[in-house]
């Protein structure tokens, strides 16, 4: 990176430049890493947009040979976004971090990654020459994120991105809070109601509940549809049905098993493609709200759900995919939109291990766009 150092420090002082730096607005941290992390200066270490910048233009490479961004990524986690390092999360302040990258990490970044969203930290990711598209996005808070680059000299081509990114994360839920985001949201289960799933159906629809009890329906914003299926589909209710949180919640848990088998899971993804991400059932995806589609099944499979789940991502509808131990990880891994957006418990039992990290994943969920510098060169 060393010749790239002064395309490195005008990116970082033209970016710092576009910022409202002060105590009580933008603060602002800088971590160097290659084999190990080091600390330029922490987010409670200049108050000022001179002083910062006055650091930022004399920033120098520190060297190494190898790239280990997954320990540079639990660096961050345990010693920058620290309420000791400036980090005001408790106050409700939206964490991001903006990662630069110029190859491919040496060890694993999807733990770590994961950790840092689990936290409600916004991951934002900046890949050069030869980083890794696809580590790129595993990183990034969505695949829409992550941006690549061919030279460090284009670097100025995503600052503006950047920072549009930044602003729409002013409303950022913290962790468990769901319902602290501004965009309309229609959320969509899709709930296995075969007899395969019988005697744990208690289990999905309390956890369901839990989530919902999250929601924020009655100012409008969000809307819940719940859908079951087996070897055919039913609405159980649909997105204008109700309009209050608590009559979402009884309907919840009045739900009983459909019943029928065996699941044939991509016809029903059809089937909410048609019929319930629809204007007439209440979709709200002409105004903009974020279409997002949670599955809940409990087997395999008879029907292949590729197409169905493309076609749904094609829509805009953002999926995330729970089986249990008779699922197969492959096939939810091709429903959810992303590789970390598809989820296994042993049992149904165990939904609540995964509650937190679900609820995080959908505060973060922003509507599909696609970016304008995102292709590998």
């Amino acid at each position: 990176m060393r010749e790239s150092v002064q395309s490195i420090r005008d990116f970082l002082g033209q970016f710092v430049e576009h910022l409202e730096i002060g105590p009580d607005k933008t603060h602002v941290a800088v971590i160097q890493y290659s084999d190990k992390p080091t600390t330029n200066f922490l987010l409670n270490t200049y108050s000022s947009k001179s002083d910062i910048m006055a650091k930022v233009r004399n920033i120098n490479i520190e060297g190494g040979r190898s790239l280990n961004t997954g320990e540079a990524l639990d660096f961050v986690k345990n010693n920058v976004f620290t309420a000791s390092s400036g980090s005001r999360l408790q106050e409700g302040i939206p964490q991001i971090l903006i990662l630069l990258s110029g190859e491919k990490s040496q060890d694993d970044v999807l733990v770590p990654s994961e950790s840092l969203k689990a936290d409600g930290i916004v991951l934002l990711t900046v890949g050069v020459k030869d980083a890794d598209g696809a580590e790129m996005q595993s990183i990034a808070y969505s695949p829409n994120q992550a941006y690549l680059l061919r030279e460090f000299s284009d670097l100025s081509l995503v600052r503006q991105q950047l920072l549009s990114a930044i602003v729409s994360h002013k409303d950022v839920a913290r962790p468990g809070l769901v319902q602290g985001t501004s965009v309309k949201r229609d959320i969509v289960f899709l709930l296995d109601g075969s007899d395969d799933v019988r005697s744990r159906f208690t289990e999905i629809r309390e956890f369901v509940a839990k989530v919902v009890e999250k929601f924020d329906v009655d100012q409008g914003k969000d809307q819940v549809a719940v859908v079951q299926y087996s070897n055919s589909a039913a609405v159980n209710f649909n997105l204008n049905s109700y309009k209050t949180r608590d009559d979402v919640l009884t309907a919840v848990r009045n739900l009983r098993p459909k019943g029928g088998r065996p699941q044939y899971t991509g016809t029903a993804l059809q089937f909410v493609k048609d019929n319930v991400f629809t204007n007439n059932a209440g979709s709200r995806r002409h105004e903009g709200a974020q279409q997002i589609l949670v599955l809940l099944t409990g087997g395999r499979s008879r029907d292949s759900p590729r197409g169905p789940s493309r076609a749904l991502k094609n829509l805009g509808v953002v999926t995330f995919a729970i089986g249990s131990r008779m699922t197969d990880l492959v096939e939810m891994q091709s429903i959810s939109s992303l590789p970390n957006y598809s989820y296994s418990v042993p049992d149904f039992a165990n939904l609540q291990n995964i509650q937190k990290n679900l609820e995080t994943h959908l505060a973060q969920v922003r509507p599909q766009e696609e970016t304008r510098v995102g292709k590998k060169y």
